[in-house]
């Protein structure tokens, strides 16, 4: 019979407590290193506070109003015989930009990159938001060794097709900083049409200027876009209507030199009277085409009134604005705990390295 005992490799409930208290005995041997490491990380948890730029936020909300539909009675009347004449004059806004579509919009690189290509006013000063940002950030100061990046420059109402490779390559990574970080956009309620644009940087103005120039920018292009075919369509018929009325008032004129020619003249000569008569004809066929286009630019201009989106800004960002701050209370207990778990992290390798060399 064999009598070999048996090894087992579970653990039983009393030996894992001992082992627990094995190590909790070790760790508490060490408490002078790991109350060092808390004191450092605490220490090094303040100097963070004190070196960490607060973070300003800049919000401004505003609400938007666009009639999405074309209306009724009389108006759909008069857009119906407006097309019957071949012309479009619109009575239905697309929902292109509605919804996350419009909060997207605020967050494209088109977008952002005009903004940072707007004027604003610093020290009495005109500069780029572009140039304000680099300055903030101290890029020029890396930028000195290199005389490819130290002649760069962000100059205001410059076109920016005509920017080389380098400067593209700036404003992506102004653009990727600022899109991941530092820009915000949403509604907190998709049944109400309030959007909030909340800015994000180190430089309290910045975090201004940049937020009411997004707004700005992003505002003109929606509304522009809306109204854009309304204001085609508009453009079109006043156009028509100044080539009619110059028609109109040539042809009057020619009625009129017409009757002059014939005054006095021998009533059997009606051949005489036949370009007054077709001078007639064309004042009478050019009234009634200005009257009926008169009517379509004055409908035109409504639906250009109906097409072009309101929006109305109900908060904007006001200096001070509200800043975020590394505390130092958070520091150093944050500092603290790190220092500590680290050092006993690193005890416990340490002796469990040893533990497997013994064995």
């Amino acid at each position: 019979m064999d009598n070999t005992p048996i090894h087992s490799d579970e653990i039983s409930l009393k030996d894992l407590v001992l082992k627990m208290k094995e190590w909790y005995v070790y760790l508490l041997s060490k408490w002078k290193m790991i109350v060092l490491a808390g004191i450092i990380g605490a220490a090094l948890g303040v100097t963070y506070s004190l070196l960490k730029k607060p973070i300003y936020t800049a919000s401004l909300s505003f609400a938007l109003e666009d009639e999405k539909s074309g209306g009724g009675g009389g108006l759909g009347g008069a857009l119906g015989l407006a097309s019957s004449f071949g012309l479009d004059l619109g009575g239905s806004v697309g929902g292109i930009f509605t919804g996350s579509n419009l909060t997207e919009l605020f967050k494209s690189r088109s977008m952002v990159e005009k903004t940072l290509l707007s004027t604003v006013n610093l020290d009495g000063k005109n500069i780029s938001l572009a140039e304000m940002y680099i300055e903030i950030n101290n890029w020029r100061e890396s930028w000195k060794k290199d005389p490819k990046l130290s002649k760069i420059k962000f100059l205001t109402n410059v076109d920016r097709k005509h920017f080389t490779r380098i400067q593209d390559s700036i404003m992506g990574a102004m653009y990727g900083n600022l899109s991941k970080a530092g820009l915000a956009v949403g509604q907190k309620d998709k049944k109400i049409s309030i959007i909030d644009i909340d800015v994000s940087s180190t430089n309290e103005l910045f975090a201004k200027y940049f937020c009411e120039a997004l707004a700005k920018e992003v505002g003109q292009f929606y509304v522009e876009t809306k109204s854009k075919k309304a204001r085609m369509n508009m453009a079109i018929l006043e156009r028509q209507v100044d080539s009619i009325r110059r028609e109109l008032n040539g042809a009057i004129t020619g009625v009129a030199v017409a009757n002059d020619n014939t005054f006095n003249l021998n009533p059997a000569l009606n051949v005489r009277r036949a370009p007054s008569a077709r001078r007639q004809v064309d004042v009478q066929a050019n009234t009634a085409i200005l009257t009926e286009l008169v009517k379509q630019a004055e409908l035109a201009k409504v639906t250009l009134r109906k097409e072009t989106p309101l929006i109305q800004v109900i908060d904007r960002p006001i200096l001070p604005l509200p800043k975020e701050r590394f505390g130092k209370g958070k520091g150093i207990i944050l500092g603290g705990f790190i220092g500590g778990f680290l050092i006993v992290l690193f005890l416990i390798v340490r002796r469990w390295l040893k533990l497997l060399q013994i064995n």
